[in-house]
């Protein structure tokens, strides 16, 4: 079946989205269309174009006869701007707060449209890096976890506070809750890591980062590394910071009970003083 153009581009397109940091050789695109590489070639720099135009993305070439393109998922910075303070005022809404201090942020991490842009933002900070998964701890990091794995095209894996017997042989360590200071488990499956592997930690919510600190430890138990660090929301209030360098996208900077005020800001994901953000750019 032979293609017109703009059918070509229009599947081309379609085809590089569902692939995200898959190199997809030409010879690919050339039988499935029947046409020339060369021609190819053309309607990818179209689509490469219109893609860093509309802050989607960009289009990554690998010269050689391994290579082929791949399609790297971004987003434009006044794009990630508009939606944090969207963020921001959706986290600050009164009616968030519930009895303790704890804020509601269920509907949020339930709202496909958030958790997905909330995905698209970490994937696009850390898309410059090389990563084999996503790790993040049940429950509420796990939509987040997913969202961005799928601009990033790669698994997940999740913590839990206790064995299953679906999960096969586990290794669990104790550690340290930031805030509360309680010792408490972290298991995770044998099956689930392989040694060397380069993970993002992806959470939901970071107080002083003992969860997060647990989940760098239990990497060590499989030889596996840190290759970044991403949070919808960071707290303020924290006394002792465990963890030094992640991304958030916005900062809880105060919650006052009494008269039912909740202070958010933006997070430090536009700062140029993130090493991974330092890492990406060069």
């Amino acid at each position: 079946m032979k293609f017109r153009r703009s059918e070509r581009l229009i599947d081309m397109t379609h085809y590089l989205l569902i692939r995200p940091k898959e190199l997809v050789p030409l010879t690919v695109f050339a039988e499935r269309y029947g046409s020339a590489k060369s021609s190819i070639s053309e309607d990818l720099g179209i689509i490469k174009e219109t893609f860093e135009k509309q802050g989607i993305g960009t289009l990554q070439t690998v010269p050689g006869a391994a290579g082929g393109v791949k399609f790297i998922s971004k987003v434009k910075q006044e794009e990630a701007q508009e939606f944090i303070e969207h963020l921001c005022k959706l986290m600050a809404e009164p009616d968030r707060l519930l009895p303790g201090g704890y804020l509601y942020m269920t509907d949020l991490i339930g709202n496909p449209h958030i958790v997905n842009e909330v995905g698209r933002l970490l994937a696009s900070a850390f898309a410059g890096l090389e990563i084999d998964l996503i790790m993040t701890v049940a429950t509420k990091g796990i939509p987040i976890a997913h969202a961005a794995a799928s601009f990033l095209n790669v698994p997940v894996v999740i913590v839990r506070g206790d064995s299953k017997v679906t999960e096969g042989s586990t290794v669990s360590i104790n550690y340290v809750s930031g805030s509360s200071k309680r010792i408490q488990t972290m298991v995770l499956s044998k099956r689930s890591l392989r040694e060397g592997a380069k993970v993002l930690i992806v959470d939901d919510f970071m107080k002083a980062g003992g969860t997060i600190n647990g989940m760098i430890s239990l990497l060590e138990e499989f030889n596996a590394t840190v290759a970044g660090i991403g949070v919808l929301v960071e707290s303020e209030d924290a006394e002792e910071r465990l963890v030094d360098n992640y991304v958030s996208l916005v900062k809880l900077t105060n919650v006052d009970y009494k008269i039912k005020q909740i202070e958010v800001v933006e997070g430090n994901y536009f700062s140029s003083n993130q090493s991974f953000l330092k890492e990406e750019e060069s």
